[in-house]
């Protein structure tokens, strides 16, 4: 399952750093947003290396604030490999196993307190 976020109003780019922040102390999910997914010229993502692969750990460490924010364990397992594409949504949390209800109750509130002083505006859909 996968639930998926538009955001609405700038600055989109700040609330796509905030919503990585939140995946990082989740271990229950991988993510994927739009920005990464152009930075990365994703048509799909293999574990194993080759093109458009994430087998670099300081690359991904990049994107979600260094070694400081994110430990390489969780670099190895933080980015989506599904290959599946944002598509018209701006960032996807995808769940590892069927979220419950709770879960997904506890998303919604960190994503608020996230993106609150961001000052933008969002959606989620899990399916």
């Amino acid at each position: 399952m996968k639930s998926y976020i538009k955001l609405y109003g700038p600055p989109i780019a700040e609330a796509i750093k905030a919503l990585r922040s939140i995946a990082i102390d989740l271990p229950e999910v991988c993510v994927m947003d739009s920005a990464l997914e152009a930075s990365l010229g994703l048509g799909s993502i293999t574990a194993t290396g080759g093109q458009g692969s994430l087998d670099s750990v300081s690359m991904v460490m990049s994107y979600f604030g260094g070694p400081n924010e994110i430990s390489e364990e969780r670099c190895d397992t933080i980015i989506s490999k599904s290959g599946e594409t944002v598509g018209k949504f701006d960032f996807y949390y995808e769940w590892f196993q069927k979220p419950t209800v709770s879960q997904i109750e506890d998303l919604i509130m960190k994503i608020d307190e996230a993106l609150g002083p961001v000052g933008v505006k969002y959606t989620i859909t899990t399916k």
